[in-house]
């Protein structure tokens, strides 16, 4: 759910700024499949990509985030992993790079923010 939802922000812009979101999501999915060989842009590569980096973050916020205001710690926690992830990873792989960063940013941001509220939720 937070990996789906996450995307949210950037695809809210993108619909703001009169671009078809549709297009926009299968542009954003194929430029994730450069992580995966024969690192090309790809459609199933990126899906494939996008859910194991999701799983794995799910993974860290599971064990990471304390639970009282977890949702404010998911926030935080998606804006390291994104500045990591896409500020720092991604700006080396031309085809991440050249995404805006900050909607990339609050694309994470919401991930985690989601992520804690699933997890808040289910206690």
């Amino acid at each position: 759910m937070a990996s789906l939802a996450g995307g949210l922000p950037s695809t809210t812009l993108a619909a703001l700024q009169g671009r078809p979101v549709v297009a926009y999501g299968l542009d954003t999915t194929r430029r994730v499949g450069v992580l995966v060989p024969p690192f090309r842009r790809g459609f199933a590569r990126g899906v494939l990509a996008h859910a194991v980096i999701s799983v794995v973050a799910g993974e860290v916020l599971a064990a990471t985030l304390p639970r009282p205001r977890s949702i404010a710690w998911g926030a935080a926690a998606g804006l390291v992993m994104g500045i990591v992830n896409v500020g720092v990873i991604g700006r080396r792989i031309p085809a991440i790079a050249e995404l805006p960063l900050a909607p990339q940013l609050a694309d994470n941001i919401a991930f985690g923010m989601i992520f804690a509220a699933i997890v808040d939720h289910k206690k």
